[in-house]
């Protein structure tokens, strides 16, 4: 028998408190969503999505016409949605609200609709990125701020699709990490990784190396040890540029993702709310780590929603290694 990710979040409903009906909904929109973009990716090069919008989103980026379909079929199909309050996405610079009561609009959710776009030209692997957080309760303003500043342990769900050779789903309410795989014979996410778990050590390191010389000193020193088998084994670099696809190879196989600060982007690159925050969540209920450098990502307090962080995580023996060789 199969189960597809909406059964299996029912069959979750004694031990997830937040597995009502109403939440089962809600990820069903993103699930929706993520298929409408697998079948607009899937027929890229027949048809006239590939190339930019000839404009830059919030972030300064060159949009891709991909990331403007994959933003517009979220935010439609999310915000149809009635227990949405809020959609807060990397596309756009303010939030999206819908005047819904405390009662029935009690979810944020934040994504990034098309991790790693700038790939989808040369046919690498992208991906979606959401976490959905619980409106407060004393939260009756209009703009929602409090609700979607919070720190990413307040997660209830987190979540990422990775468009490749299958279209994967990994997310976690949680209650560990589970993997569905999209069958297009039925439409439908397949459970096909049950509680997943990242390798306590790997074998591989994945970072731009070509940013080396403008790294802070603890890092070049790291990054050293791995190459040089000073944590017992020899690693191997991997590094794709699509963050879905170097953390979903970091959970399956384990080693170490790092995006350190450099001299031109000290505060780091990745978003905090709709990149570092979700993959965090997923990370630690898998048995990795995630940090920003600095402190655990997880209890990083947000000041803005577009807030960048330096982002390592991994397995946990290279994490420690890592920040011990910090705390020196």
């Amino acid at each position: 028998m199969i189960t597809t990710v909406q059964q299996h979040i029912l069959q979750q409903q004694q031990e997830i408190s937040e597995a009502t009906g109403r939440f089962s909904w809600l990820l069903s929109g993103i699930t929706l969503a993520t298929k409408m973009v697998e079948a607009k990716i899937r027929t890229a090069g027949l048809t006239d999505v590939l190339g930019v919008m000839g404009q830059t989103n919030v972030q300064g980026e060159q949009q891709q016409k991909l990331d403007v379909y994959a933003n517009q079929a979220l935010l439609h199909c999310l915000g149809l949605r009635d227990s949405v309050a809020a959609l807060v996405s990397e596309e756009d610079e303010e939030p999206v609200t819908f005047n819904r009561s405390v009662e029935t609009g009690k979810y944020i959710i934040v994504f990034d609709p098309l991790d790693g776009s700038s790939n989808i030209d040369v046919n690498v692997n992208v991906g979606t990125i959401f976490s959905v957080l619980r409106r407060l309760p004393s939260d009756h303003s209009s703009d929602l701020q409090a609700s979607i500043l919070q720190p990413g342990y307040t997660q209830v769900a987190a979540g990422y699709v990775v468009y490749g050779p299958s279209t994967v789903l990994v997310y976690t309410t949680g209650h560990g990490v589970h993997g569905f795989t999209l069958d297009p014979t039925i439409g439908a996410f397949v459970l096909t990784s049950e509680n997943m778990k990242m390798p306590e050590q790997g074998g591989y390191y994945s970072v731009n190396e070509a940013n080396a010389a403008t790294w802070p000193d603890e890092y070049r020193e790291y990054v050293g040890k791995l190459r040089s088998g000073a944590l017992g084994r020899q690693y191997s670099s991997r590094y794709i540029g699509s963050l879905v696809a170097d953390f979903h190879r970091t959970l399956l196989k384990g080693g170490v993702f790092l995006y350190p600060p450099t001299k031109d982007q000290p505060g780091g690159k990745l978003r905090l709310l709709y990149e570092a925050n979700p993959l965090a969540f997923i990370a630690e209920q898998a048995g990795g780590m995630a940090s920003s450098g600095q402190t655990r990502i997880l209890d990083i307090k947000p000041e803005g929603i577009h807030q960048r962080t330096p982002f390592i995580v991994g397995s946990k023996r290279e994490m420690q290694a890592l920040l011990d060789g910090r705390a020196k």
